[in-house]
Formats: C-alpha cells, sequence, structure tokens
C-alpha cells in the first residue's frame, strides 16, 4: 500500500463522502448482479444519517484517505460482523481492503477481546476478496430482497493482526 494513505475513524462529517464511495463502488462492480429490487434495497442503507445513527448506535467507521481522496472505508457491527467495506475502484489492490480490515480486528480485539469470530455477507463480486482475508463461506449464495449474498465467517486467531 502506498506510504501516504491513513487508515483511522471516520470523523464527523465525512459521512456523506463514504455514502457516495459506497455508492459509486457498489453500482459499478455489484450492482450488474443484483436486481433492481436490490440495488433498491441496498442503496437504502447509504444514506449519510443513516450511517450517523449506526455509529452513535456502536458501529465501527474506518476510512482510508490518500491525502484529500477517500480510498476506502470498512463498517463493522457488533459482535463482528462486516456490515460493509468499500475500496474506490483506482485503490483496487492496494491493501487498502487488508489494512482497514486489520485495524477494525485490532479495535475489536482491544474492545472485545473474547470474540472469536467474524462474519460477512459478501456479494458475489468481494466472495473472493473475503476469501483471501481468511474467510469461508458457511452456506451457499442466499438472495434475501434482492440482495445476493454468501455467508462467511473468519475464526479469529488468538492475538489480533498486525498492521
Amino acid at each position: 500500500m502506498s506510504p501516504d494513505v491513513v487508515c483511522r475513524p471516520v470523523e464527523i462529517g465525512e459521512e456523506g463522502v463514504a455514502c457516495r464511495l459506497i455508492e459509486r463502488v457498489f453500482m459499478e462492480f455489484v450492482a450488474p448482479g443484483f436486481s433492481p429490487e436490490g440495488v433498491a434495497e441496498f442503496l437504502g442503507v447509504v444514506d449519510m444519517d443513516k450511517m450517523r445513527r449506526r455509529i452513535a448506535a456502536g458501529n465501527l467507521v474506518l476510512v482510508a484517505r490518500a491525502g484529500e481522496r477517500l480510498a476506502g472505508m470498512i463498517e463493522v457491527r457488533d459482535p463482528g460482523h462486516v456490515a460493509l467495506m468499500f475500496v474506490d475502484k483506482a485503490f483496487h489492490r492496494q491493501g487498502i481492503a487488508r489494512r482497514l480490515f486489520e485495524m477494525a480486528l485490532s479495535i475489536f480485539h482491544e474492545t472485545r477481546p473474547e470474540m472469536k469470530t467474524v462474519t460477512v455477507n459478501s456479494s458475489p463480486y468481494a466472495v473472493s476478496i473475503y476469501g483471501c482475508l481468511g474467510f469461508e463461506p458457511t452456506g451457499p449464495e442466499q438472495v434475501k430482497n434482492g440482495i445476493r449474498f454468501t455467508p462467511m465467517r473468519l475464526h479469529l486467531p488468538a492475538a489480533p493482526a498486525s498492521f
């Protein structure tokens, strides 16, 4: 990963930029495999006010910034479920998703040391990405409200990953 990329917790006021990144990446890489119902359902989640409420409720949101540009983001809800993880196309294959994920794991290790697994409902596009992070499918692909996903799980090591 480029040394000028900084990963950190989202700051107040960045929610809108994060939502636009999610929507842009989703529409290019994920939406083509979804029904119109699934696209509408997903986009209903990508709302600045809803993200603010989820953060206030305890969801962890981290961002990766390359200078003034938002390169990626991750949202993890307690107890260890990756709700959203998106990286801008210009920053694909540079280790940003891994860095964000490892930082989230490190934070959860400090706040929830008893946590033994992390789960995700991966889009078809991201199954191989989560596989590279160590996740394994726990069942076949499913469709709920038009959203296609494969449930996946990662068993955590005793110590947090370093980043």
